[in-house]
């Protein structure tokens, strides 16, 4: 696997109501407004060429004009097998209210290792554009929920081992981590059923057996997690992640590392309903906010860098 890329960014005309890319050039663009009972987000999509391919991005929020913001590079769920930049807005929406600048990544749903590759060289651009994007000194970090909170933790380890970029933080919500989905929660929330979209998520995007041993494929059992930054792991009480994602968790603690860990007990239907597209909030959405800000003040670097 490549385990290194050089980036040309470009900027193309995606949709009639959001043709440029402001950011990078300076141009006016009219904003799409993505509202729902408790969020507000104004967004604008762009496409970049990175490591030699075309790559959606939506970006939530404006640039700050004096303080800076963290710098968020999201990756929306689907179980590897369906979803887009909407049913990202949810999650993507409550970061930029938490106080943070989102690129989220329109990522491709082929198997490994194009996805990870994809989002390691979104990475790499956010980071070079971070001033622009956010303000100078701001922070990076990734972000995720279910087939997403795999992405951005292999990412995470991406750029561990390339020493590039630096990262803030992790934020996992509901992460996919087990292909072998015989957690006890999985098989509670899955009963008797004969098909498990999960399941089948992961046998297209391992496209081989050798594949289920890499880290970058499956976090979750990657042998070496010393170097990664302070994650913030989120659950419902009766998600089918929920013992898989705690078991990560607890495999970061046990390397030494800074975790939080939260679990809602009032979270119904997690993961489905944090990629909900469209205008209806999530369950908890206050709840997620708010330890998002909370992450994002404990882990806020006060030199600016």
């Amino acid at each position: 696997m490549a385990i290194a890329w050089f980036i040309v960014v470009t900027c193309h005309a995606t949709f009639a109501i959001t043709r440029f890319c402001p950011v990078l050039f300076g141009l006016t663009t009219m904003p799409t407004t993505s509202a729902a009972p408790t969020l507000s987000s104004v967004y604008t999509d762009s496409t970049l060429t990175v490591a030699g391919e075309e790559v959606v991005v939506r970006l939530y929020g404006k640039k700050p004009a004096v303080q800076l913001l963290p710098l968020v590079v999201h990756f929306h769920g689907g179980a590897f097998v369906s979803g887009d930049l909407d049913n990202g807005c949810t999650v993507a929406s409550l970061l930029e209210a938490a106080g943070a600048r989102v690129v989220s990544v329109g990522y491709p749903l082929s198997p490994f290792p194009q996805p990870l590759e994809t989002g390691y060289a979104v990475l790499q651009w956010a980071y070079k554009q971070r001033t622009r994007l956010a303000g100078h000194g701001t922070q990076v970090y990734v972000a995720g929920e279910e087939a997403g909170g795999n992405l951005a933790a292999g990412v995470a380890l991406m750029a561990r081992d390339q020493s590039h970029p630096p990262l803030a933080g992790q934020i996992l919500l509901s992460p996919m981590l087990d292909p072998c989905v015989g957690t006890a929660s999985l098989r509670a929330a899955t009963g008797t059923a004969t098909a498990c979209k999960w399941a089948d998520g992961w046998l297209k995007f391992l496209g081989c057996t050798r594949d289920a041993e890499h880290p970058y494929a499956v976090p979750g059992a990657a042998q070496r997690l010393a170097g990664l930054p302070p994650s913030l792991i989120m659950v419902g009480k009766e998600d089918p992640m929920h013992d898989e994602a705690l078991a990560y968790a607890a495999r970061l603690e046990a390397a030494g590392l800074s975790v939080t860990r939260h679990v809602f007990s009032q979270a119904e239907q997690w993961p489905e309903a944090l990629l909900q597209p469209g205008t209806r909030a999530c369950p908890c959405a206050d709840e997620v906010q708010e330890q998002f800000r909370r992450f994002f003040e404990a882990t806020r670097c006060r030199t600016p860098q």
